[in-house]
C-alpha cells in the first residue's frame, strides 16, 4: 500500500495536479480518509522526500518541491505501455571495484534449481523460438525490476542477454551508425564506464564526455551537435557514488524527449543501497519511451552467470528483437528457466536482504580504515551504495596510474580513476568492497597509508 500511495503521489505532482509549494495531506487526516495506518503514509512521504519531489523539517507541512514548470509540460501518469513493441581486463584481490563477493553465493539453492531443470526441461523450451528469452524469466524480471527498481514495462519488452556489455553494443550497433559520411554523436557521464566508453566508439560514435557532479550528469556542460544517444548511471553513479537529482532527471528526460534520442541507463548496482531506500530508476517515470533500461545479475549474485537485462521502449523493439537475434546474443535456457525458479521462490529477494547488510558492514569498515589512516592522501566518498568507493588525491599533481600499479604489485587489484576520463582527468582511486573483510581492513588501509608515505619520502628525497 505504500507503494501505490508513493506512486500515485508521485504522479499526481509530475501531471501537476499539486503545484510547487503547495503542502500534502497531514499524514494523519490522510491515512483516516483512505483507512490506513499513519505508518504508509508516513513511508510514502519520506520516499518522495528521498527522491526530491517534496521538501519539509519536523515540525512543518510537507510541501512539493519548487520543480521548474518547463520540465512537468506534458508529463501525464504512468500509462502501460502499447502492445507494439574495450573490454577491461579482468583483475583480482580484496579490493577490485565492480565485482561481488562469489563465496556468499547461495550455491546449494542455485544448484537445486539448475538441477531441476536440467532434467526438466520442456521440448518447447529448446528450440529457436525464444531467443529473447524465456517468457517465465522475462516475466520475473519484470515482476523483481517493478517491485525494487519502479520500472513500467511489459514483459515483451525484457530481452534476456549474455552481459550489460552485449545490450550496449547492440544498442550501439543499431543506433550510432554513420549517416551521411558522419559520426553520431554519443553523451556519457565523465568520468565514466571505459566499456561502455569503448563500446560506443567501435559503434561509430563520437563520444562527448559529460561533467557530473554531485548531482549526476551535467547537461548543460554538454556542448556541439545533438546526441542519439546518452549513457547515464542516474541511480549510483559509475565511479563516483552519487545519486542524479529529481530536477536532473526531468531535464534528461525533457531532453531526450525533445531531440529524439535514446537514453541508456544502466542501473548496474542500485540493488544496494545504504542507510536509506534505493531511489527509483529513472524509466519509472519516463512517459516519453525514450529509456532503456539495463541491468544484470553479474553484480547482484555472480559474474559467472552471463545474465543480464535490456527493456526497451515499444517503439525499439522490433529493431533490437532483430539484432539479437542475428547476433546470437542467447543465454542456455537452463541458465534462464533456473534462474526463472530461483527468483519465484523469493530466493534472490532473500539473497539481495542478506548481502545489503553485509556489503553494508563492509563499505562502513572500509571507509572509515580510510580515512583513519588515509585520509591525509585521499579525500573518501560517503559510500551510500553500491560495490565500489571512490577516493581522490588531495594533490591533483599525483600520478595514480603509477599508485595503482605500485599497490596493485602488493594484491589489492584497485583502479585508477585517470583510466575512466575522456578529457583531462582527476586523479583517485576507485576501491571495491564486496571482498573486504572488516576484521582486515583496517590493517590493509595501514598499509596503503605507509606505501604512500615511503612514495612521498622517495620523491621528495
Amino acid at each position: 500500500m505504500e507503494g501505490q500511495l508513493y506512486r500515485a503521489l508521485r504522479d499526481h505532482i509530475l501531471a501537476g495536479g499539486i503545484a510547487a509549494g503547495q503542502p500534502l495531506p497531514a499524514t494523519r487526516a490522510l491515512a483516516a480518509a483512505l483507512g490506513v495506518g499513519r505508518s504508509t503514509v508516513v513511508g510514502a512521504y519520506d520516499r518522495l522526500k528521498a527522491e526530491g519531489y517534496v521538501e519539509g523539517r519536523a515540525g512543518s507541512a510537507t510541501r512539493v518541491a519548487g520543480l521548474a514548470p518547463p520540465l512537468l509540460e506534458g508529463w501525464g501518469p504512468a500509462r502501460p505501455p502499447a502492445s507494439s513493441f574495450a573490454p577491461e581486463p579482468v583483475s583480482s584481490g580484496m579490493l577490485v571495484p565492480g565485482v561481488p563477493d562469489v563465496e556468499d553465493f547461495p550455491h546449494a539453492a542455485w544448484a537445486r534449481c539448475l538441477a531441476a531443470r536440467g532434467r526438466a526441461l520442456r521440448v518447447h523450451d529448446l528450440g529457436y523460438d525464444d531467443v529473447c528469452g524465456l517468457p517465465m524469466l522475462r516475466q520475473a524480471v519484470l515482476d523483481h525490476v517493478a517491485v525494487t527498481r519502479g520500472v513500467v514495462a511489459k514483459a515483451g519488452q525484457v530481452l534476456i542477454v549474455p552481459s550489460t556489455r552485449a545490450a550496449i553494443d547492440l544498442l550501439g550497433r543499431l543506433l550510432l551508425p554513420p549517416q551521411g559520411g558522419r559520426e553520431a554523436v554519443a553523451w556519457i557521464e565523465e568520468p565514466g564506464y571505459s566499456a561502455a566508453q569503448g563500446l560506443l566508439r567501435r559503434a561509430g560514435a563520437q563520444l562527448v564526455p559529460v561533467a557530473c557532479d554531485e548531482a549526476g550528469i551535467d547537461l548543460a556542460k554538454a556542448g556541439g551537435p545533438a546526441p542519439r544517444l546518452i549513457y547515464v548511471t542516474p541511480s549510483h553513479q559509475y565511479p563516483t557514488g552519487v545519486t542524479m537529482s529529481l530536477q536532473r532527471r526531468l531535464a534528461l528526460l525533457d531532453f531526450a524527449r525533445s531531440q529524439g534520442v535514446l537514453v541508456l541507463e544502466d542501473d548496474y548496482d542500485s540493488e544496494f543501497q545504504y542507510g536509506s531506500r534505493p531511489i527509483a530508476a529513472l524509466q519509472g517515470i519516463d512517459r516519453g519511451e525514450v529509456v532503456a533500461y539495463l541491468g544484470t545479475f553479474s553484480k547482484v549474485l555472480a559474474p559467472g552467470l552471463r545474465v543480464a537485462y535490456l527493456i526497451v521502449p515499444p517503439r525499439l523493439l522490433p529493431q533490437v528483437a532483430v539484432e539479437q537475434r542475428l547476433r546470437g546474443l542467447a543465454v542456455p535456457v537452463h541458465i534462464q528457466a533456473a534462474l526463472a525458479d530461483f527468483m519465484r521462490e523469493g530466493r534472490l529477494r532473500a539473497y539481495l536482504r542478506r548481502m545489503t547488510v553485509r556489503y553494508a558492514e563492509r563499505m562502513a569498515a572500509t571507509v572509515a580504515a580510510l580515512e583513519r589512516h588515509c585520509g591525509a592522501w585521499l579525500q573518501v566518498a560517503s559510500g551510500s551504495g553500491g560495490l565500489q568507493l571512490a577516493a581522490w588525491f588531495r594533490d591533483p599533481g599525483i600520478d595514480d596510474r603509477a599508485v595503482a600499479r605500485l599497490l596493485n604489485a602488493e594484491g589489492y587489484g584497485l583502479k585508477p580513476m585517470s583510466d575512466l576520463f575522456l578529457g583531462p582527468p582527476r586523479p583517485g582511486l576507485l576501491f571495491g568492497i564486496a571482498r573486504v573483510r572488516p576484521d582486515e581492513i583496517d590493517r590493509v588501509a595501514r598499509r596503503i597509508g605507509s606505501l604512500f608515505d615511503e612514495a612521498c619520502h622517495r620523491r621528495a628525497v
